[in-house]
């Protein structure tokens, strides 16, 4: 069975051709312009991946709404932005609504069909039966995979799953530097360098709303990042 992707772009011409790429690598799509054509879609069924446009006709930031509502329907459903709009802002208001993603028109068909890939073959980690490692317990942190859920100091941090993927992967070997390509592969993405950096500074941020006194994830400059169990 194909599995099923959403694309929600008010451009006909570029709705057309990202569609077109993805059935042609075996995917089945559907397509809406809006976010309200969207949404009440995604109410009736969801896909397994959605891939959103941050303006939607009128809509401004009609992508942004859309991820948030979306995301609260499927905590685990991955979404990529892929719009215009490139401002780093713009990429951390993305990520901190919840999306796997987020990628400008500039990107090749080949990157989005990659990433698409990627994102796929971490949703069917999750399938997989219980391992002992899916628990990880390292100083005052705590992240459960099957879950999908972070702690510290025994009080939730509300991360992403792209976020956990790569906390989980730091803390696993402390002191140990890894770089974004290993980060990438943890987390089963496939990402830019300027996406992982604002994935760390969301990391950060969602710590030290917990603890104010965070610091165990440390930058190795020019090779990566290392997580400092203290």
């Amino acid at each position: 069975m194909r599995r099923e992707i959403a694309i929600v772009e008010d451009e006909p011409a570029l709705q057309a051709n990202y569609k077109e790429v993805l059935e042609r690598n075996g995917y089945s799509v559907s397509a809406y312009a809006t976010r309200s054509e969207a949404l009440a879609a995604f109410k009736v069924g969801l896909p397994e991946l959605a891939i959103i446009d941050v303006g939607l006709g009128e809509e401004i930031e009609g992508g942004f709404e859309l991820c948030r509502e979306l995301r609260s329907m499927a905590p685990l459903l991955p979404i990529v932005f892929l719009t215009a709009r490139d401002s780093e802002l713009d990429t951390i208001s993305g990520l901190r609504l919840g999306a796997d993603d987020y990628l400008t028109k500039d990107v090749s068909l080949e990157q989005l069909v990659a990433r698409v890939v990627a994102l796929f073959r971490r949703l069917d980690a999750f399938s997989q039966p219980d391992l002992p490692e899916d628990i990880l317990h390292i100083g005052e942190l705590t992240i459960d995979l099957k879950r999908m859920s972070a702690g510290w100091q025994n009080k939730p941090v509300e991360l992403s799953v792209t976020e956990l993927w790569m906390v989980h992967v730091l803390a696993r070997h402390p002191g140990h530097v890894k770089s974004r390509q290993q980060l990438m592969d943890a987390a089963n993405v496939v990402l830019d360098d300027a996406t992982i950096t604002s994935h760390i500074k969301r990391i950060r941020k969602k710590f030290l709303l917990v603890d104010p006194q965070f610091d165990c994830i440390q930058t190795a400059y020019g090779m990566g990042y290392r997580w400092n169990s203290g």
